[in-house]
């Protein structure tokens, strides 16, 4: 199993981006997908997470109505959509898969690497 996120960087408050994550080595419909953020000091935080056999999304309260869930399973690929962008937002974020259908850090089986992403004020 190989998760590969991308897409962070640098943007500024207000700005957008689009982390992707790309996944080998297993069934998407068989896996939840959850992409989580890290800064110095502190846990992991569960961003959204996608249960990809019936489409559902859960997000947590900090990035409702500003970022998006998604899955192409055609690519392999889950995908998050971060606007509205805000200098909280700055973290590590990190994709990983759960074969229970958990959402949640302690229910994720595998973990890619993270992607940076830094919003300036």
């Amino acid at each position: 199993v190989q998760l590969q996120a991308s897409g962070g960087g640098l943007v500024q408050a207000g700005g957008s981006l689009r982390l992707s994550c790309v996944g080998s080595g297993f069934r998407w419909n068989d896996f939840t997908t959850a992409w989580f953020r890290q800064v110095p000091g502190k846990g992991r935080e569960e961003v959204s997470c996608i249960r990809p056999l019936d489409g559902s999304t859960l997000n947590a309260d900090s990035v409702k109505g500003r970022f998006t869930i998604s899955a192409d399973k055609a690519k392999n690929t889950v995908y998050l959509q971060m606007n509205s962008l805000k200098a909280e937002d700055t973290a590590v974020y990190y994709c990983a898969i759960s074969r229970y259908g958990s959402c949640g850090v302690d229910g994720m089986n595998y973990w890619g690497k993270g992607t940076q992403v830094t919003v300036s004020s």
